[in-house]
């Protein structure tokens, strides 16, 4: 009959009419009670108590396969709901909506509810953003102020690109450094292993390990087959199998547990497959290919989603996701402009900023166009950037700042309302050679250990992940 697959939920005498079986595997709620042989479970109309209304239009929009930005009062209600009924991707949802705007009050309202996960990645994000949100931050409650303060921040990260050396014959250019803001300079944190190459190698990182894998080792171009991983809170480097598919200047990109080799080249002819190495079992396999064949393909990470950028010429860029639960590419949108060649992409809220050769000669000077994924409209970003102190072809974004660097400066730009501006300007990296970017969160290191660029401080472990903070309802007045 039609009650034995659907269910009407009343929620304050609003009556909403579901799938149960789109229930059962979503909300562990449901699922228990349609398991648990009780009267209610053969009942056709169920009344929720516990569940406010917005919230669960939230749920079942997010089932439904929308990515909605959400109100205060929808995150609060939404965040009860996915704690009463259990429901995972809703709160996969959440955390990816995470942002400077509704931190604090997803780090609060979870932490009351006990939704740990979205506590916990609500927190790391205050902590990035903690200098920022100082003022605001010191009106929670001491013991969830506690639990951020003990988190460690991200930081700012490079590496150049270097060919393989030997351990006679060292170069202590070969190295990994992290931008230290207190003082504003550049400092070593580890050397790489002398058979690593990051000379148009895949680079990534992946639950806070760096990954480097592939790469040349000379002008004749011969792909180092061994990957390479390096562990901040063990100070250790250690070895990976490298992808099935030889390639070298190609796209490395972590995900969810997995890395995805993008693209790149193999003797000299531009390759489409890709491959993904699950951590978890430690082997690769191809998926979907691009659309077409591309080499140092643009890329970025939005909302938890992954997006690229591929040339078409007669200036035009596609930009891509690629949806890994259908393995997957999706035209998303096209971008046409005189001068459109994607140079870099990052990404911040809910929006792609695009970066691009401007109409000049000058090639370090760059122009963005900002698309934005909720109302899939393109925006000009106001002004040009890079000058001759340096470019913005390499780009990492922490919170509501973007880092760029050139030998000669890093500058930090602050992002709003579709603008960048300079928020500060430090020392440049200096290093030749093409640069990676990203971030990772490093141990702390005591003060005998930092040392200055050229040598690198034993790092010591530091607990970073510790039991999730709850908050009493009781104590949660200022929701």
């Amino acid at each position: 009959t039609y009650f034995i697959s659907f269910l009407r939920v009343n929620i304050d005498d609003s009556l909403f009419i579901v799938e149960k079986s789109l229930l059962a595997e979503n909300c562990e709620y449901f699922r228990a009670l349609f398991q648990s042989g009780m009267r209610e479970c053969q009942q056709g109309e169920i009344q929720l108590q516990c569940v406010g209304l917005l919230g669960f239009v939230v749920l079942l929009r997010v089932l439904g396969g929308e990515q909605p930005v959400l109100s205060s009062d929808q995150i609060v209600e939404a965040i009860q709901c996915t704690a009463f009924l259990q429901v995972p991707a809703l709160t996969e949802h959440l955390i990816n909506t995470v942002n400077s705007e509704n931190c604090l009050l997803m780090y609060h309202t979870a932490a009351t509810y006990g939704v740990c996960e979205l506590s916990h990645r609500s927190a790391l994000f205050i902590r990035d953003m903690y200098t920022d949100l100082k003022e605001d931050v010191h009106t929670l409650p001491s013991k969830l102020l506690e639990y951020i303060e003990s988190l460690l921040p991200s930081s700012y990260m490079a590496v150049c690109s270097h060919s393989p050396t030997t351990d006679l014959l060292q170069d202590v250019q070969r190295s990994v450094c992290y931008l230290d803001e207190d003082s504003g300079q550049w400092k070593v944190l580890t050397h790489l292993p002398a058979s690593t190459s990051t000379t148009m190698a895949g680079v990534a990182v992946l639950d806070n390990n760096l990954y480097i894998i592939g790469g040349v080792y000379d002008v004749s171009k011969k792909v180092v087959e061994t990957g390479f991983c390096y562990n901040p809170a063990a100070n250790t480097w250690s070895t990976i199998c490298g992808s099935q598919q030889l390639r070298y200047n190609f796209t490395l990109i972590g995900h969810e547990g997995c890395l995805y080799a993008l693209g790149g080249e193999y003797n000299r002819k531009a390759l489409s497959s890709v491959e993904r190495y699950r951590v978890s079992n430690g082997s690769w396999g191809f998926v979907s290919p691009l659309p077409s064949p591309a080499a140092s393909v643009v890329s970025a990470v939005a909302m938890n989603r992954i997006f690229i950028c591929l040339w078409k010429g007669k200036g035009a860029t596609d930009i891509h996701e690629y949806v890994s639960k259908r393995d997957q590419w999706l035209l998303v949108t096209t971008l046409i402009r005189t001068h459109s060649y994607g140079l870099y992409m990052v990404a911040h809220k809910d929006n792609l900023y695009v970066m691009r050769n401007g109409p000049c000669d000058d090639f370090l000077l760059c122009v963005m166009d900002c698309y934005n994924l909720s109302s899939g409209q393109w925006t000009a970003v106001c002004g040009q950037y890079g000058n001759s102190k340096g470019s913005l072809l390499t780009a990492v974004v922490r919170g509501d700042s973007v880092f760029t660097l050139s030998r000669q400066v890093t500058t930090e730009y602050t992002v709003e309302d579709y603008q960048w501006r300079v928020k500060r300007e430090m020392c440049g990296f200096g290093r030749i050679g093409s640069i990676y970017t990203f971030l990772m969160r490093l141990p702390k290191a005591t003060p005998s250990q930092v040392s200055p660029i050229g040598n690198f401080p034993d790092l010591t472990r530091d607990k970073n992940l510790r039991d999730c903070p709850t908050f009493s309802p009781q104590c949660s007045d200022n929701l």
